[in-house]
C-alpha cells in the first residue's frame, strides 16, 4: 500500500504540473507469469482496496487487469477502468462481462493481431451495452522472444473512433526468456516514446 500511495503521489504531481491526463494502473492480481513460483499478488480484496485508497487520495481513475469473467464485478466495485489482457482480448465471455458493469474497458490489442482485428473485440464491448472503450497497442510478436511496435497500427485503431493508448514498457518486453522471466529493453523507452 505504502508503495502504490507513493508512486501515486509522485507521479500526480508530476502530470499536475505538465497539465496531463493520468490513470493510475495496477494489477491486483499477477495471474500471467511463466513460473508457477512467481510472485502474484497479496491478495485480491486487499489489493483492490489499495486502488481505491489510490483514488480516494488523488482524485485519479484506477484501472487493473481481470482475467475471469467472475473478476468483471468483483473488480469494478473498487475501480475506474477494466482492462483486459493482450493475451484475452478475443475472449467473448471475459469482454461481455466487463462490458454489463458499465464501467470502461480498456482492451490491450493481443501481441498475435492486426490492428484491424480489434474491431472485434470493440464490437463484444459496444453490443454488450457499453461505448466507453479505450485500446492500447502493446507490441506485435517478432520471432520467438521479440516484440515490435508497428506505428501505422496507432492512427489504424483510432480510426475505429475509441481512445488509443501505447503501453511502451510492455511493447519493449522480451517475453519467453529462457530463465522464465519476461525481460525488455528499458533504454529504448525514451525513443519510443
Amino acid at each position: 500500500e505504502d508503495m502504490a500511495m507513493r508512486i501515486a503521489e509522485r507521479v500526480v504531481s508530476i502530470t499536475d504540473k505538465l497539465k496531463i491526463p493520468f490513470v493510475f494502473k495496477g494489477s491486483y492480481r499477477k495471474a500471467n507469469r511463466s513460473r508457477l513460483d512467481s510472485f502474484t499478488g497479496i491478495g485480491d480484496e486487499k489489493a483492490l482496496k489499495v486502488l481505491k485508497k489510490v483514488n480516494e487520495a488523488f482524485g485519479v481513475p484506477t484501472v487493473t487487469d481481470i482475467h475471469s469473467c467472475e473478476e468483471a464485478a468483483m473488480a469494478a466495485e473498487y475501480v475506474d477502468v477494466l482492462q483486459i489482457p493482450a493475451f484475452l482480448c478475443r475472449q467473448t465471455d471475459l469482454l461481455a462481462a466487463a462490458a454489463k458493469t458499465g464501467k470502461t474497458v480498456n482492451i490491450k490489442k493481443g501481441q498475435f493481431l492486426s490492428p484491424s482485428a480489434m474491431q472485434f473485440a470493440i464490437n463484444k464491448i459496444t453490443e454488450s451495452g457499453n461505448n466507453n472503450v479505450m485500446l492500447t497497442e502493446r507490441g506485435t510478436t517478432f520471432g520467438y522472444q521479440d516484440l515490435i511496435v508497428d506505428f501505422r497500427g496507432i492512427p489504424e485503431m483510432q480510426g475505429f473512433g475509441f481512445p488509443v493508448i501505447l503501453d511502451i514498457t510492455h511493447s519493449l518486453q522480451q517475453p519467453n526468456q529462457t530463465n522464465g522471466v519476461t525481460g525488455g529493453m528499458p533504454h529504448l523507452i525514451e525513443t519510443i516514446a
